[in-house]
């Protein structure tokens, strides 16, 4: 008998501190979204409670992360009636029933209807309960403080004070100063500084005191923004604001500066003149366009010679599940790293112990306990792979994934890969094979992680595979200078949709044997960023999963080599 502890685990953390009261707010809205808790009122309450003591981009970040899941209606109302901002990123992608709507429609502020307004996916009923509020919905609200007994300010009359300019004017130095500046003006220097000039400075700061100087109140960032670029790859207008941080930016160069970059996909392309999707784009600054962003664009031709002159595209705030590790940022990567380097210490020497126990390096040990070593050792090493799995998603989300070009040739990379994954293809009473591959077809990306991306892409597939399965690779070249490497999806991935499959958790699938450590989403997220880092892209079919990256000769390798 199993039972589910979860809700009882979080509650009793102690949320006293900032890191904390964050850490319990979004658990708490994990486990309602999920389904793992029931939204009553002494939940709703302590959520209530936690809103204060957590930021406002907190709230956003979780408010927008509703849309990944089944959020019950009585946790998007709490986000509803949070700031505007907040309550339009958890109205923007939420899911409910048509009759929770409707119930959940009177209780919305005008800001979060006109929200609903704008989504093209809800259901002709609550569209037409929308449009029962009629054109007085449409209005500006204003909620006007309360009325309290306050002290009536004095009138507002001539000061009784008088300016130190006004009295020193009267005076018979100063008139003096003034008429020998008129005739002479005397030499400038610490002997004969000028009297006339320090009153009229005098006077003017007297006058203009109360005054207070005009201040810029920093804008809020936005979520997308459109772009159009020169034949030279240099963005020369967007419709953001402010255009500065963005115009003049190359998208020719992957340049890391301190104003903002680019990854190599869009370089790539440029080169190709050729399109891309949901390339990496990094602002710095403090900005309203500043932090990550996720662009696309196509390139135009002139229709009478058939030139190149620039791309036309936009960009967008990246989503939650376009992160293998969500919600870490630049600081929290660098947090991941080495808290991956504290842990891979320890479990390296557990494994190597328990190894070297099972292989009685040691002296004579019984054969129980000999069993019980390896189990451990098993256990490290899928620990291990685990870690070294987070340590690659901190990598990529810190940008700091080293890469070195070249060319690595498919078969011998497959071949490689499936050999080493027929142990676990026997457990799961499956097979995986890749016939009949064109051996010089070959990838022009970086070895070490092309290996990396095919191991953890198998090793996935071949874990969720049934008895009496067959996996089958194959591997071509398309149109776009690309090699297409194709997966059979496994039957107990075949009704997930992409969504679903991308957000498939280590608890879910607790009870499968050779399942990934971190679970299946996190491994698909991690293989299609590493991907993308590599210049190429995943893509999710109903029936296969496709991995393309950029194309090589294996033979250019071989004419490399020789020269």
């Amino acid at each position: 008998m199993r039972f589910d502890d979860s809700l009882k685990t979080v509650l009793a953390a102690d949320s006293s501190t900032v890191f904390g009261a964050q850490a319990m707010f979004r658990q708490l809205t994990d486990l309602l979204t999920r389904g793992r808790a029931v939204a009553d009122d002494e939940t709703l309450t302590r959520l209530r409670d936690l809103r204060d003591q957590v930021p406002a981009e907190v709230r956003a970040t979780v408010a927008r992360g509703l849309a990944l899941g089944r959020p019950p209606g009585a946790l998007i109302e709490l986000f509803a009636q949070d700031e505007p901002a907040i309550a339009s990123a958890a109205l923007r992608g939420a899911r409910l029933a048509a009759e929770e709507w409707v119930a959940l429609l009177p209780r919305l502020s005008p800001v979060g209807r006109a929200t609903l307004r704008r989504r093209d996916d809800l259901d002709p009923v609550v569209v037409r309960a929308l449009e029962s509020f009629g054109s007085t919905d449409f209005t500006l609200g204003y909620d006007a403080p309360p009325l309290v007994d306050r002290p009536v300010p004095p009138p507002v009359g001539p000061s009784p004070f008088t300016a130190v300019g006004v009295i020193t004017d009267a005076l018979p130095v100063v008139a003096a100063a003034r008429r020998a500046a008129a005739a002479a003006p005397p030499p400038r220097g610490p002997a004969g500084f000028e009297i006339a000039a320090l009153v009229d400075r005098i006077a003017t700061f007297q006058r203009d005191r109360g005054t207070p100087s005009a201040s810029t109140a920093p804008a809020r960032p936005i979520d997308s923004f459109r772009f159009e670029t020169a034949a030279d790859g240099m963005i020369r207008w967007s419709d953001a604001a402010p255009r500065g941080a963005l115009v003049g930016l190359s998208l020719a160069k992957a340049t890391d500066t301190s104003a903002a970059h680019v990854d190599g996909v869009v370089t790539g392309a440029f080169t190709r003149r050729s399109g891309f999707d949901d390339a990496r784009l990094t602002v710095g600054g403090n900005s309203a366009v500043a932090g990550e962003w996720r662009i696309s664009a196509v390139p135009l031709f002139d229709p009478t010679t058939g030139r190149f002159i620039g791309y036309r595209g936009g960009a967008r705030r990246p989503r939650s599940d376009e992160s293998a590790v969500r919600g870490i940022g630049k600081g929290g990567s660098e947090g991941l790293r080495r808290l991956v380097h504290e842990l891979r210490t320890p479990t390296n020497a557990i494994s190597g112990f328990s190894e070297l126990i099972e292989a009685q390096l040691l002296g004579p040990v019984a054969p129980a306990y000999r069993e019980r070593a390896a189990a451990i050792r098993a256990i490290a090493a899928d620990l291990v792979a685990a870690i070294e799995d987070l340590d690659l998603a901190a990598r990529i989300e810190g940008d700091a994934l080293e890469l070195r070009p070249g060319i690595v040739p498919v078969t011998p990379l497959l071949d490689r890969v499936v050999a080493e994954l027929q142990t676990l293809a026997g457990i799961r009473r499956s097979t995986i094979a890749a016939p009949n591959i064109d051996p010089s077809l070959g990838f022009a990306c970086d070895d070490r992680a092309a290996e990396r991306l095919f191991a953890r892409l198998l090793a996935t597939i071949v874990s969720a595979s049934q008895p009496d399965e067959a996996i089958v690779v194959s591997a071509l070249r398309d149109m776009r200078r690309n090699v297409l490497v194709t997966v059979t999806r496994p039957r107990a991935l075949a009704g997930v949709s992409e969504t679903a499959l991308l957000n498939l958790d280590a608890e879910r699938e607790a009870d499968l044997p050779g399942a990934p450590l971190l679970g299946t989403g996190f491994a698909l997220r991690l293989v299609g960023n590493l991907a993308t880092e590599l210049g190429g892209e995943l893509a999710i079919g109903p029936d296969r999963l496709t991995l393309a990256l950029p194309a090589a000769s294996v033979a250019q390798m071989g004419q490399a080599s020789t020269n």
